[in-house]
């Protein structure tokens, strides 16, 4: 066999089109297939939701009672359970599409490495054909025809390694594109994960709530009357206890329905919403935990924070290094939220000025209570919350988490949350206000 003839051999030897080696990946339409099975049992979960809230809505407007009451627990409880399920479905399916992306990525990167080797094969052959002299191979052949015939295919293979050399790079670049995917895909997981977790725990609050109403009347409606009765007489009792805040002390009810008041009157933001809103970023601080500013704002993306939240605390006077801040949350990749509003310090420096001109301190504090109140209630102002309402509180305070990201089902429990919180503050501010 002839040297050309022997090259054409070890080309369909060594040589496989990198298109028939891609061609095993994920089936697409299993993954639709899967795809639809999760959205039908997702849609099913928040159908149910849907229908616990509505009616906890329906009990919040009806006369109390113990049966009512007891009515919006179980129903706080068993959509907190749904919220859960759901969860746990996401990730379950976030944790199949993460196994399939990585045997995809190493299948990929299993068949370049193998191209690459047919690749260095045939270059090589190439060369060698490159020193041979063209006397010798021409006379290797019977006909003139057949040499040229080889030297056709010879030319084409040329064009094969050329188109599959740079099908090689588009497929890296692609191999590249799915890393970044799947990196996204895991940050996600631990979102709902995180997210999951705090679920749990105000899950445990309200069972532990029920539980307590249940031990205290054992279900006879009298007795829960009187309850109701003393906790209504005891006025001074609810506008002593202390409402926590997160990176401030804790101040009394009374005080801060007071600078609910002052926010209400300049925004139209209804104060018992406002406390909702604190509270829940109180709650979710507690659940992030303090920071520190040179660890959760280390980030190259966090540049922006770094230096507003070094202006903010240069212009107070205060020491950054013992400010409390949140850390890295599931909901952004930086950390730095300050106060019991718990905004960012490029946001606080939007609103100061408003904030300064209200409540008379220049420069305003993120860390003072009646700033930060003031400066949450701007940020709902804005976000929608002056128009009142369920509907328009409810998502002015996703807003206020996560900006033009609010309607993701994933964060549906913080706007839930919030107005729970609302409701139980109304009912103490008409208590005290009488």
């Amino acid at each position: 066999m002839n040297e050309l003839s022997k090259f054409l051999t070890v080309f369909f030897v060594f040589f496989l089109p990198i298109g028939f080696l891609l061609a095993e990946v994920i089936d697409p339409g299993k993954v639709l297939e899967q795809r639809a099975q999760l959205e039908t049992q997702l849609a099913e979960i928040e159908k149910q939701m849907e229908g616990y809230e509505n009616l906890i809505k329906g009990k919040q407007v009806e006369a109390t009672t113990f049966e009512r009451d007891i009515s919006i627990l179980n129903a706080q409880i068993d959509k907190t359970k749904l919220g859960i399920k759901a969860r746990d479905i996401v990730v379950a399916e976030l944790n199949s599409g993460i196994k399939d992306c990585a045997g995809a990525i190493d299948k990929y990167e299993k068949q370049i490495s193998e191209e690459k080797i047919s690749l260095s094969e045939l270059l090589r052959r190439m060369n060698e054909m490159d020193f041979t002299n063209l006397v010798e191979i021409v006379l290797g052949y019977e006909t003139l025809s057949d040499f040229f015939a080889d030297f056709d295919s010879f030319e084409s293979i040329q064009k094969e390694v050329q188109a599959s050399l740079s099908e090689i790079k588009d497929t890296q670049n692609k191999t590249a594109v799915e890393k970044s995917s799947l990196e996204d895909q895991k940050t996600e997981q631990l979102k709902l994960r995180d997210i999951q977790a705090l679920e749990k725990k105000n899950l445990e609050k309200k069972e532990t709530e029920k539980n307590n109403l249940l031990k205290s009347t054992k279900g006879q409606e009298d007795v829960y009357q009187k309850i109701l009765k003393a906790r209504q007489k005891d006025a001074t009792a609810i506008r002593s206890q202390l409402f926590v805040l997160r990176g401030s002390a804790a101040i009394p009810f009374e005080k801060a329905v007071q600078y609910a008041n002052l926010a209400f009157e300049k925004t139209g933001v209804r104060q018992a919403f406002l406390l909702g809103v604190i509270a829940e970023e109180s709650n979710l601080g507690e659940n992030v935990g303090t920071g520190n500013w040179k660890i959760d704002l280390a980030d190259s993306r966090c540049a922006k924070q770094r230096d507003a939240f070094v202006e903010i605390t240069l212009e107070l006077g205060l020491n950054p290094d013992i400010l409390p801040v949140s850390k890295k949350a599931w909901y952004g990749y930086c950390g730095g939220a300050m106060g019991p509003a718990q905004f960012m310090p490029t946001t606080w420096l939007l609103y100061k000025n408003k904030i300064s001109q209200l409540t008379g301190h220049n420069p305003p504090s993120p860390w003072d209570p009646h700033d930060a109140f003031m400066a949450s209630a701007f940020l709902l102002k804005d976000n929608g919350a002056a128009a009142g309402g369920y509907t328009a509180e409810r998502r002015a305070a996703l807003r206020y988490l996560a900006g033009g990201n609010w309607n993701n089902p994933a964060y549906a429990f913080y706007g839930d949350d919030v107005m729970d919180l609302a409701f139980k503050y109304q009912e103490q501010i008409d208590i005290i206000s009488r």
